[in-house]
Parts: C-alpha cells; sequence; structure tokens
C-alpha cells in the first residue's frame, strides 16, 4: 500500500433545473406572508414581535420550505445567506425521483430572515438578483409552501395512526406513555430553559416525566413522558394547546417497543454442550434480551453483564429472544452442527420480562449507557469488544428519509470506538393482497415462477409500507435482511404443515424482511443472510388473495438454543426472519476476525481496533452477489421495461437485495483458484492511498471467466443536523489496466451513484475474454477521502479494503499471488 497522496479531482455534479411556478401567481401565494413578516422586522428589529406570533417566520425557528423539484438549487441558494443553516442537506438529496422534496432550515438571526425578505422582495418585482443569489430566483419560483415548524411536523401522521390505535377506547384518565423530543440547542442555559418549559406543560396537563436523556454528540435531548389519554387525544388532534403546540418541541412518538419472535414448537432432545474452554476475552457483544446462560448449548460461552438489573425481573421460560440470538451467534443454525466461536461472548441484556424494553428508560438512553459501560472510563466491563450484534429494531419506528436518533447513537459510536454493528433490518408480518390469484390453492397450484412474479409485484404495491425499522437506518451500521433459505434436512422439510413458499427454486429475500433504501439513497440493507424459508397463509377471502407471513409450520428454520419448558425435555426450537439473520452475519464478522487471526497473527491484531472493525465490515460484504435469475425476476416484475432506465431498474433490485446474498463459505477461506487482498488504515483530509494488485502470470490468454471485486468500507464521524450528517465521503477508484485484464463493470449489482450514498462501496468487474498482460503485471485501486462538506472534519477515518482476482479453473492463482506478496498468510488455500 503506498503512501497517501494528493487527492484525484472528480467531476462535478449536475443539478437538474426544476419546473418553475408563474411569477405572478407566487406573489399572490406568498406576497402577503413575506409583507407581514418584512413589515414585523422594521417595526421590531430583536424579532420579540415576530416570537409572539404563532404564525411568523421567527429567528430561531426551524423552518419547513416545501419545494417543487430538485433539492440542488435550493442548497446552493441557503448557501449564500450568512447564518442559515440547512437541516440534513445530504437525506434530502438523496431521492433523484423526488418530485415534492421538504427542507428544513434554522434561522438563528433576524439578519439572515431580513436578507431573504430582500430578495423575496426584488424577485417579485421583476427585478435582477444581486450577483451571487441567482439561485434563490429558482428558490422562489418552485416554492410550494414556507412555514414554521408547527404541530403536522412534531407528530407525523405514520406515528400519530400508531398513537390513535394505541389509546383507542382507553378511559380518559389512563396514562399513556410518550417520546417527546426537543430541539436540540448546544446552550445548556438554553437547553434547560425549553426542557423547563416542557416540564411544566406536561405537569400542567395532569402527567409526569418518567426519564430523560440528553446526548449532544448526536444533538439528542428527549423525555419520556406519561399523560392521561383524554390529552393524548388533543395531542392526536394536533391541537395548538397541547405540547404538540410548544416551539420547544421537535418529535411527539409512541413509547419504542422491541421487535420480537415467534416462539416455535419445542424439539425435544439432548443437546452437545460446548467441549473445550473458550478465550476469555470477548470481542463480540450482544445486547438483546436475557440468556439462559446455562443452557447446556451456551453453558461456559456467556460473559453475563446485567447493567439494568433485568436478569432478576425475567423469567427462564421467557428468555427467548436472547437465548436463540447467543446461540445463532455461538453455534449457528444447530441443523449444521457448526463448530462453536472460538470466544466467549460479551451479553448485556436490554429487554426484560416478556423480551419488551424497560418501560422507565429511553431505549436511546439504555443502548448509550452499555456501550459506554463496556467500551470507556476506568473499569470497562468488555474493552475488547469491536462487534455489536444488535437484532432489535422498533416497529413504531419506520425509516421515513429523516434518521431516528437510536441510528444516530449507533452511527457516532460506531466511529467514537471503532465498532461494527450488526443491525437487523426489521420484519413485517402483516397482511397483504395477492389479487392475480383467488385462492390458496390456485396460489399454491401455480408454477413456481409465477408464484414468485406474483408475490414479487404485490410487494411492489407496497414497498412504501415496508421501510426498515430503526436503528437499521444508520450509515456505519451493516443493515442485515433476510435471505428466503434454510438447512432444513429434506425429511424434516416433508413434516412441516402446510402453507406455501413462495419463492420455492428461488433466492429471495423474506417476504417479511424489511426493504431499502437506507439513509440518503443508500444502499441498504447491506447484505441477505439466511433468515428460513418463509411460508405464506391465507388470512382472509373476498376479492383477491390476501396472506401474510408466517413461520408458524414447524419443523422449519433455524435451529437455536430455547429455554426448558415445564414437563419437557426440550433444549432447542426454530426461528427464524432477519434477527436470526444479523446473528448469524455477527457469527460471520466473528470468524472473520477468527480467519484473519489465525493467518495473519499479530500483523492482524496489532492493528487499531477500528481498523480491525473496518476491515470485518468489508470481508462481509465482499461476498456478497446478486443472483442473476433474482435480478431478473424483480427487474421483469417491477421494472421498469424500458432498457434505458437501468438505473431505476437497479434500484427496485436493491431495494430487495441489497448488495446481495452473502457467502459466509468465501468470506472466511481460500481457494487455489482465487486471491484476496486486504488493506486497513486511517485517512485525513485530502488524502488517497492506492493498493498494488499482483496479477497472476497464468491468467494471460486464457479465454476462461474471471473476476476482480473490491469492496471498501469506513466509519465516519457525524454531524447531526448540519449539512452533510455523513461527515466524510470515501471513493473507490476503478483497477487500473481493465483493458488488458479484459475486464469490465458487472451489471449484476447496484449502480455506481448508489453505493456512494453510505459508507460502504462493494463492486465488481467480469469477463471471459483472455487476458493480455505483461509478466508480473500489476493493477492498482486507489482510495480517496473526498472534499469534506461545509466545515472540514479534522479526524481521521479507518477504512478496511478487501480485494478478490479470480479466474474459474486457473487453479495456480492463489500459489502464484502469494509468491509475490509480502506479508503472507500462514493458512494454505483449499485445493
Amino acid at each position: 500500500m503506498s503512501d497517501p497522496s494528493a487527492r484525484i479531482k472528480g467531476a462535478p455534479r449536475n443539478v437538474p433545473k426544476p419546473p418553475f411556478y408563474s411569477r405572478a401567481g407566487q406573489a399572490a401565494n406568498f406576497g402577503p406572508r413575506f409583507r407581514q413578516l418584512g413589515a414585523a422586522l422594521d417595526r421590531d428589529l430583536t424579532g420579540l414581535e415576530l416570537k409572539r406570533d404563532p404564525a411568523a417566520l421567527a429567528p430561531e425557528r426551524l423552518l419547513v420550505f416545501e419545494l417543487r423539484g430538485s433539492i440542488g438549487t435550493f442548497v446552493n441558494a441557503v448557501r449564500k445567506v450568512p447564518g442559515l443553516e440547512l437541516i440534513d442537506e445530504e437525506e434530502l438529496d438523496a431521492d433523484d425521483r423526488d418530485s415534492a422534496p421538504t427542507v428544513y432550515l434554522m434561522v438563528p438571526n433576524g439578519a439572515a430572515l431580513r436578507q431573504i425578505v430582500s430578495l423575496w422582495e426584488i424577485w417579485r418585482s421583476g427585478e435582477k438578483l444581486p450577483r451571487g443569489f441567482t439561485p434563490w430566483r429558482d428558490v422562489f419560483a418552485t416554492l410550494r409552501d414556507i412555514r414554521p415548524w408547527n404541530a403536522t411536523d412534531r407528530l407525523v401522521d405514520e406515528e400519530r395512526d400508531i398513537l390513535a390505535a394505541e389509546i383507542g377506547a382507553l378511559a380518559n384518565e389512563v396514562p399513556v406513555r410518550l417520546e417527546v423530543e426537543l430541539v436540540f440547542r448546544q446552550s445548556i442555559e438554553i437547553s434547560e430553559e425549553s426542557e423547563g418549559i416542557l416540564r411544566r406543560a406536561i405537569t400542567a396537563a395532569g402527567g409526569t416525566v418518567v426519564s430523560r436523556c440528553r446526548i449532544p454528540e448526536i444533538s439528542y435531548h428527549s423525555l419520556l413522558t406519561e399523560l392521561p389519554a383524554i390529552e393524548v387525544r388533543q395531542i392526536i388532534e394536533r391541537s395548538a394547546a397541547t405540547i404538540a403546540g410548544l416551539e420547544p418541541v421537535m418529535h411527539i412518538r409512541p413509547q419504542s417497543i422491541a421487535s420480537t419472535i415467534e416462539a416455535a414448537d419445542p424439539i425435544e432432545a439432548e443437546p452437545s454442550p460446548i467441549g473445550s474452554p473458550m478465550e476469555q476475552t470477548p470481542i463480540l457483544a450482544l445486547l438483546d434480551g436475557v440468556p439462559v446462560a446455562q443452557h447446556p448449548l451456551l453453558a461456559g460461552a456467556i460473559v453475563l453483564d446485567d447493567q439494568f438489573g433485568l436478569v432478576p425481573q425475567t423469567q427462564v421460560a421467557d428468555r427467548v429472544h436472547g437465548t436463540a440470538m447467543a446461540s445463532l451467534i455461538l453455534r449457528g443454525d444447530r441443523n449444521l452442527n457448526e463448530q462453536p466461536i472460538a470466544r466467549r461472548i460479551h451479553c448485556v441484556p436490554v429487554l426484560g420480562q416478556g423480551d419488551r424494553f424497560p418501560n422507565d428508560r429511553l431505549i436511546v438512553d439504555l443502548i448509550y449507557q452499555a456501550v459506554l459501560a463496556m467500551r470507556q472510563g476506568d473499569e470497562p466491563t468488555a474493552p475488547n469488544v469491536i462487534i455489536i450484534n444488535l437484532s432489535l429494531g422498533n416497529p413504531r419506528k419506520p425509516f421515513y428519509t429523516r434518521l431516528s436518533a437510536w441510528a444516530r447513537l449507533v452511527d457516532r459510536l460506531s466511529h467514537q470506538f471503532g465498532i461494527l454493528f450488526l443491525v437487523s433490518a426489521g420484519n413485517y408480518d402483516n397482511v397483504f393482497d395477492i389479487p392475480t390469484y383467488a385462492s390458496m390453492r390456485d396460489f399454491e397450484d401455480a408454477d413456481p415462477v409465477d408464484r414468485a412474479k406474483a408475490t414479487i409485484a404485490a410487494l411492489g404495491q407496497i414497498v412504501a409500507r415496508r421501510k426498515l425499522l430503526s436503528p437499521s437506518e444508520s450509515v456505519n451500521a451493516l443493515t442485515i435482511g433476510a435471505a428466503n433459505s434454510d438447512s432444513v434436512s429434506d425429511a424434516d422439510k416433508r413434516m412441516a404443515r402446510a402453507n406455501v413458499d413462495p419463492f420455492l427454486g428461488v433466492a429471495m429475500s423474506n417476504v417479511s424482511s424489511a426493504l431499502g433504501p437506507g439513509f440518503a439513497g443508500s444502499v441498504k440493507p447491506d447484505v441477505l443472510l439466511s433468515g428460513a424459508k418463509e411460508r405464506l397463509a391465507m388470512s382472509a377471502s373476498g376479492a383477491g388473495l390476501s396472506v401474510r407471513p408466517t413461520s408458524g409450520m414447524r419443523p422449519h428454520g433455524l435451529k437455536v438454543a430455547a429455554p426448558p419448558r415445564a414437563g419437557s425435555d426440550s433444549w432447542e426450537h426454530y426461528t427464524s426472519g432477519t434477527s436470526a439473520a444479523a446473528a448469524l452475519a455477527s457469527r460471520l464478522s466473528h470468524q472473520v476476525h477468527d480467519s484473519l487471526e489465525a493467518a495473519y497473527a499479530q500483523t492482524f491484531l496489532s492493528l487499531p481496533s477500528a481498523q480491525r472493525a473496518a476491515l470485518i465490515k468489508a470481508f462481509v460484504v465482499h461476498t456478497a452477489t446478486w443472483p442473476e435469475t433474482t435480478a431478473d425476476l424483480i427487474k421483469s416484475v417491477i421494472g421498469p421495461p424500458d432498457g434505458k432506465r437501468h438505473v431505476e431498474q437497479r434500484d427496485n433490485i436493491r431495494r430487495f437485495i441489497g448488495y446481495g446474498f452473502a457467502n459466509p463459505d468465501e468470506a472466511i477461506s481460500c481457494a487455489n483458484d482465487r486471491a484476496t487482498f486486504w488493506a486497513a488504515g486511517n485517512l485525513t483530509q485530502d488524502q488517497a492511498v492506492s493498493v498494488d494488485i499482483p496479477i497472476p502470470d497464468c491468467v494471460n490468454g486464457r479465454a476462461l471467466p474471471h473476476l476482480m471485486s473490491a469492496t471498501l468500507a469506513w466509519f465516519t464521524p457525524i454531524l447531526p443536523n448540519r449539512q452533510s450528517y455523513r461527515a466524510v465521503r470515501l471513493s473507490l477508484s476503478e483497477p487500473s489496466n481493465l483493458s488488458l485484464l479484459r475486464l469490465d463493470y458487472a451489471k449484476g449489482q447496484p449502480d455506481q451513484n448508489q453505493t456512494r450514498r453510505g459508507t460502504l462501496i462493494s463492486r465488481r468487474w467480469e469477463g471471459a475474454r483472455a487476458p493480455a498482460i505483461a509478466q508480473n503485471q500489476i493493477s492498482s485501486i486507489t482510495v480517496q477521502r473526498e472534499n469534506d462538506i461545509g466545515s472540514p472534519v479534522d479526524e481521521s477515518v479507518p477504512f478496511g479494503l478487501a480485494i478478490t482476482f479470480s479466474m474459474l479453473g486457473a487453479v495456480e492463482i492463489y500459489d502464484q499471488v502469494l509468491a509475490r506478496v509480502a506479508v503472507r498468510p500462514q493458512i494454505p488455500a483449499r485445493p
């Protein structure tokens, strides 16, 4: 790996011009509002009069601009006015097809507001705007609305519906718990003043404050409150007389709940215990429910860290989720009888009785305190942990454009401590319609491909209602979806009860697995691992077929440890879904660490923990691919049919399968006809590093299918509520000498523009023509840190890079490459 060098300049981005409204129409619609604002500013330089008018655009308020067309022009316009602060620019720019974006602007002083009013008057009168302010012409011409942040923004429709369903016919006096997030203020004094206003309003409404949490690093300040149902009904109506009308309030949400898994039929068997003693020092932590630590499959393998006193509160028979996840991480799918991982795992229970979050804590606070205790302070409980499994999600917080506080926390902790979080994408078990079939019998008797197409088409119609569940939109974490696969034996499959596999013979994500994309249009889920073969059960009759995903037929799925049941010798059962898939991804991450440790010993172990974690992140995704039949199937159903719209076609494919299906075996082992290289390091501002790839001589002149793939992963620092939340972007160049290697960009992968939006880039180049290379040919790939948006970020960024070159049947590749590298692994390739 060469020394970092000056950055390579990239091509400028083109911002499409949005359609305009007429000047006369805009003047009629918004003229009175701007005139009122200008008159108030003339009378009151301090803005006090504006603050007294709840409908006015007051300084120190968050303003909402609803636009028509592209966000790019608005971004350019905002940068021209000193003092304006655009909230989360990157997320707004994410969806190129969003024809009506909504943007949020913090106006901290009257001077900035006055300049906006002045520019409006110039534009309205038809005069030419001052030099440098031309973008404001397009802003005013595409403005659909401008208003202060109000009750509609504080309680969004999706969460309003959840609250309405929750309180239902509750008596007026019944207490209801809400999470109330305040507009974050850096000033402690102003922050305390804002919290005081909210606390007094809660008390006046007959409520109480249960707990609070303020984390400046993620711009988070929230109260867990309890209010009578009668008050919550008024909040649902968005009454300005409630806390929904308070200026310090940013969001009002129902209390977070944990996603769950089904407790399946027990298996009566005598499981084999873990044999040899395990390494004492964990590198992986499980934040989940309380596990049965002395279970025969788990005894001696768990370090139980009961930070929140949840173990005594949880009955052994209810310890389902934590036991299942610990089992999958330690032992894998028990259908396969795999060997346990080499080290103990560190378990911090964050779910109590009934596998629920404690009802007196904010989940963000709980996770924050758990990680700090493990990694920070004079006596950290798990200082070597660099992998954290988070097979949890909040079904009440699907990802709709704006990042949740939980996701922001995961991102912050990832970079701060150099931790790879593996997060489950989330599951949806609700009913949906497949209108092309009249009955379950028709569906079952259909051709398997037609059945798969009908199911994909039905999911395509409801994609907007199957978003990722918080915190899986995190940009630093790996988000894991569930593949519709398991390893149940053929004999057991014949024993399984009814219901239909909608994807028989087709590699596909589970019907219940949440769909992407992620923040700023990034690729999410990142990869898929086995989440069991999921069936569909008929749930209703009528016009067409109504179905729901189910894992109720047994035996099928992933076999895991289970709490003992009274009067039974059962110690195992089956599970499924993205929680299970994430646990398998965590197991794979641990196995990657073990493999690199075994192969490179201190060369790998001496790397800083953040670089090791980033390298593991790259390796987990590196082997993921789009099966051609899967990609073609989704493309044929979802489209669009126009072949020129290939970017949209790939976008629809990645919503279902991300970068594709991970291959655990390839991620942790070598083969004679392929060679995998890795590099890790840190990049500071404007640095780039070039990685050399020795090309084996044996591929020259051989017309065989061959491939080069590269996966780059990093942990970005974050800037909550700033122009670019993802503070640092890296880029990955094409390999040099592609023409000599006869390689072209592979079609079966996300579009390059889509891969640049997260903190992981995975690309593949393939060909079948004979390479024409010189002896000892070298190719190279460059990793580059792009310009920071806004204020430069001083922190360095850890990265990991995995590169593979392979040619089908060229069994000399591994040995020839091995002879040319400086740092050699100690484990031979498989024959």
